[in-house]
């Protein structure tokens, strides 16, 4: 969905968000956005690394149907 906004976009959203919040707030909007960003990342980042590595592996079908 974010892939199709170009430049055109960009600067219109940018003008919308200027008008609606006004310059004051701008620049904490931003910073609250990038800090959310942030910690989104790590957290994400931290989740997939506690993940395991490796799942044990499969068994065959064949010993599958032995212990059966």
């Amino acid at each position: 969905m974010l892939n199709n906004i170009g430049v055109s976009g960009l600067v219109i959203i940018l003008i919308i968000a200027l008008i609606v919040f006004g310059p004051a707030k701008l620049p904490l909007l931003g910073r609250a956005f990038g800090d959310t960003l942030r910690e989104f990342r790590s957290s994400t980042r931290g989740i997939i690394d506690d993940e395991p590595s490796s799942a044990a592996p499969l068994a065959n079908k064949d010993d599958m149907r032995e212990q059966a």
